[in-house]
């Protein structure tokens, strides 16, 4: 049986952070079938369309944006999720500075 460990516990407030340009992104959580990363995008900035082998989501935690899964736009705002089937071709783009907690799985 696994004992507590400090890294399953993470304050994500302290630790976004918002770069000048660009995006910023740490690891909270990884397994063999799981990984869950804190992305944090400045304002502007653009992840042009791709696709990725695992099932994954996003959950919006502050900011604003556009999603694109297939062909449909999705106003991302704090508090929206947003589930992706694997190989859907999906992109996005920061309104404002913009933190999303993104979970891939097997």
């Amino acid at each position: 049986m696994a004992e507590f460990n400090e890294d399953f516990v993470k304050d994500i407030n302290e630790l976004m952070q918002f770069p000048k340009e660009g995006i910023f992104s740490t690891v909270l959580a990884k397994g063999e079938s799981f990984n869950f990363t804190l992305m944090c995008l400045t304002k502007g900035t653009d992840i042009d369309t791709h696709t990725s082998t695992k099932a994954g989501s996003v959950y919006v935690l502050k900011g604003s944006g556009n999603f694109r899964l297939y062909d449909q736009d999705i106003e991302m705002k704090q508090g929206v999720f947003i589930f992706m089937p694997k190989d859907a071709p999906h992109d996005l783009s920061a309104h404002d500075d913009l933190a999303i907690l993104l979970h891939l799985a097997d």
